[in-house]
């Protein structure tokens, strides 16, 4: 089993939580504007992070007041599908409670920020209204599960959508204080804590995501997750799922035993076995994942540790059944879905570039509004992307004029070059706890520089993938991308390259400490050879892997990474 001997203090937590309740709704009637240690441990699981405002909290400390304190909550989206009612509730409740924007996630989620402690109930209680639910969207359980939204024509889509809110639904925490704190609002007569057959009183050691991802279009990076599942199809139809175990792009600057690792093939099953492999390999993780260090307690530590044979037999010993190996198979290409598509059904939909995933009002682009008004108008349905953007869907033909007028009318502007369609960037500053160096603030900013540089170049039309992060944590998944910056402290990054836009390769860290105006400019010498030396529709990344031009300024010395790819 874990090692339990010298539990961490989040251990701690969760097993006197008494299923999920721990102090939240005590602390949440206090009148205080935050949470406790343990109140903002066992909220994560709720859905919600406590954060401040990091620009204010030098000013705020030296007239000697407490942190602005505000929460963000993240909605349960599995495979990023929502009805037109949802979304408007979401863009309802950020002008209600939130700071007036919506942040989709890399992860097909919804975020509002800046809810104040005294609106989390009302927003919360919002959201399940609407048949949205925050639970587990944080927390050391498995997280949202993701799918490639498109509906393109033919059925496969569909299923691969079914499957995930199957998985969802399976592996959700089975608690009743959720609705005892935020829906009833009172606890459940019964008293004691609700047996959960999946995560127990432990729950996991650290969080857990899964993805499904297609060999033809790996737009939800499935081998960055915990558990992926890679669609095998036969003429169309759904046959079954190579399993990937132990991805995950997560680490600590300065600490080797913490690396970002792709996950490895480990059977193939039938989607009618799906629940089953989820549950085995879940509870692996479960019973024997680190429970005393969290740096080191995702499931691919586990694996490096015990190895993936090891890993193998315990799931199918839990399985009660030998697995099928994977079927042979290669991802060769990823979409981003942006622009009008035929679904095949008489209907379209239209893929929208959301810059970060910020959908918000600002003077030269009334975004938000133009989305509220297309909602309520034509009422289409909504998917969110992993690439932080936005589908409008079930649109008829009919339609189509309409919701580009009212797109150009409020300055939405639909095309955007090859570099910034494909740039992601997590909140970091001023919100997230956890961020060294801003990300999404100052990411278009750095995007004009390289726009630049690539016309004057001639590649301004040639796609790879820029990334960026505030910390080395991975949200923003810069660990599989051509181009990433990764905050190191203040406005100092490490510059990644060479990884892939399929999703299939690590990067490596080519430049440390590097400042933020400096980064176009660290990069301009291998942009500067890329356009010399390219091979024909080679991209960046490639190029950088097959030179070498990866194992630069640092060497195989900054490249863990490599060693687990």
């Amino acid at each position: 089993m874990s090692r339990d001997t010298a539990l961490s203090g989040v251990e701690q937590i969760k097993r006197e939580s008494g299923g999920l309740r721990g102090p939240v709704a005590g602390e949440l009637a206090n009148g205080d504007g935050h949470f406790s240690d343990a109140g903002k441990q066992i909220l994560k699981f709720h859905g919600s992070y406590q954060q401040d405002d990091r620009d204010r909290r030098r000013d705020l400390r030296k007239a000697g007041l407490e942190p602005a304190y505000s929460f963000m909550t993240r909605s349960r989206i599995p495979g990023g599908v929502l009805t037109a009612a949802q979304y408007l509730v979401h863009d309802d409740l950020a002008d209600r409670f939130a700071n007036g924007t919506l942040r989709l996630t890399t992860r097909q989620t919804i975020q509002l920020h800046g809810v104040l402690k005294g609106e989390l109930a009302p927003t919360i209680r919002a959201l399940n209204g609407a048949l949205v639910t925050t639970l587990a969207t944080c927390g050391d359980v498995n997280r949202n599960v993701m799918s490639c939204p498109a509906p393109l024509p033919h059925a496969l889509r569909a299923e691969t959508l079914d499957v995930a809110r199957r998985i969802s639904e399976h592996l959700l925490p089975r608690t009743r204080a959720y609705h005892e704190i935020w829906i009833d609002g009172e606890r459940t007569a019964g008293g004691e804590p609700d047996p959960d057959p999946i995560y127990e009183d432990r729950y996991l050691p650290r969080k857990f995501k899964t993805a499904i991802g297609f060999a033809d279009d790996n737009c939800t990076d499935v081998y960055a997750n915990d558990l992926g599942l890679l669609v095998i199809a036969d003429h169309g139809g759904l046959v079954g799922f190579n399993v990937l175990v132990g991805g995950g792009l997560g680490r600590t600057h300065g600490k080797a035993e913490t690396y970002p690792r792709l996950a490895d093939p480990l059977g193939f099953v039938v989607p009618d076995d799906v629940l089953d492999i989820a549950t085995a390999v879940i509870t692996t993780q479960r019973d024997f994942g680190n429970r005393a260090d969290r740096r080191r307690a995702r499931l691919k530590y586990l694996i490096d540790e015990r190895g993936l044979d090891w890993f193998r037999g315990e799931v199918e010993r839990r399985l009660g059944r030998r697995l099928t190996p994977p079927v042979p198979v290669e991802v060769t290409a990823v979409h981003d879905h942006l622009g009008w598509h035929d679904q095949g059904d008489g209907r379209w939909f239209h893929g929208l570039f959301i810059e970060n995933g910020r959908i918000r009002d600002t003077d030269t682009s009334l975004t938000r509004t133009a989305l509220r008004r297309i909602l309520e108008e034509y009422r289409p349905g909504v998917r969110l992307t992993p690439q932080q953007n936005l589908l409008i869907t079930d649109v008829a033909e009919r339609s189509r004029s309409g919701i580009e007028r009212i797109l150009a009318e409020h300055g939405v502007v639909g095309a955007a070059t090859p570099v910034r369609r494909w740039s992601m960037a997590c909140p970091a500053l001023p919100t997230c706890p956890l961020a060294l160096a801003e990300a999404e603030r100052v990411l278009p900013g750095v995007i004009d520089q390289l726009e630049s540089e690539l016309r004057r170049l001639g590649l301004e039309d040639v796609p790879f993938s820029v990334r960026m992060t505030g910390c080395p944590n991975g949200c923003a998944r810069p660990y599989t991308a051509d181009l990433a910056f990764v905050g190191r402290s203040g406005d100092r990054y490490v510059v990644y390259i060479g990884g892939n836009m399929e999703g299939t390769r690590l990067n490596v860290a080519y430049a440390d400490l590097v400042p933020l105006a400096q980064l176009v400019p660290t990069v301009r010498p291998l942009l500067e050879r890329f356009a010399r030396e390219r091979q024909p529709d080679e991209r960046f990344g490639d190029f950088c892997d097959r030179t070498g031009a990866s194992e630069g300024q640092l060497g195989h010395n900054a490249t863990q990474a490599a060693h687990h790819a």
